[in-house]
């Protein structure tokens, strides 16, 4: 346990800095503080549900193509089947889709586990520290477990994307913290478009 701690400290410290912007932390009203919070507490582990055969064939063909395409950043098989596991479930849970996903972890990290970036986020999505305060129990170190970085993405991506009417380009720049500018969004949808399936 002592040997596992030590190594993460020597990963985080030796971690390339991630490419994120200076999402600001906003004031949440106790309502949307509380659907939040609700939609990063289950702690179900990802287990996918299909409605039909045709469904889970679609999904196994996703994750066998994304794998492949994967390994070059995630070498060892069994965190990269976790990994498209568990951002497809948090995806699904949060409508949004797996492709796009993948383009906004390629773009914000790299793939990384332990990116860290200038402004401080932190993870696979570079999910900022106040959230961990704001939605979480405020153990912003959680951020670095791979199924709670990818459920706070998900759920916070979600919420801008209500605040902004469905709009992807001013969600995806609000959630870099660049919001009306071009860059962040076109690399994300760049990045997307070479993670597509169909």
């Amino acid at each position: 346990m002592q040997r596992r701690a030590l190594l993460a400290v020597a990963a985080l410290s030796l971690a390339p800095r991630a490419w994120a912007g200076a999402q600001a932390e906003e004031p949440l009203i106790d309502s949307v503080r509380s659907a939040l919070a609700a939609a990063i507490a289950n702690r179900a582990p990802p287990k996918p549900h299909f409605a039909n055969a045709e469904a889970r064939q679609a999904y196994s063909r996703w994750l066998g193509l994304q794998s492949d395409r994967l390994k070059p950043r995630l070498a060892e098989a069994q965190t990269r089947t976790e990994f498209l596991e568990t951002l497809w479930y948090e995806g699904a849970r949060a409508g949004l889709e797996p492709d796009l996903l993948l383009g906004l972890v390629q773009v914000e990290s790299g793939f990384r586990k332990y990116a860290i970036s200038s402004a401080g986020a932190r993870g696979y999505m570079q999910v900022m520290p106040f959230w961990a305060r704001l939605i979480g129990n405020g153990d912003a170190a959680r951020l670095f477990h791979m199924q709670t970085n990818l459920r706070f993405g998900c759920v916070i991506l979600r919420h801008y994307l209500n605040i902004e009417k469905g709009d992807l380009f001013l969600a995806l720049g609000r959630y870099n913290g660049s919001r009306g500018r071009a860059e962040y969004p076109s690399a994300v949808m760049a990045a997307r478009r070479k993670w597509l399936t169909a």
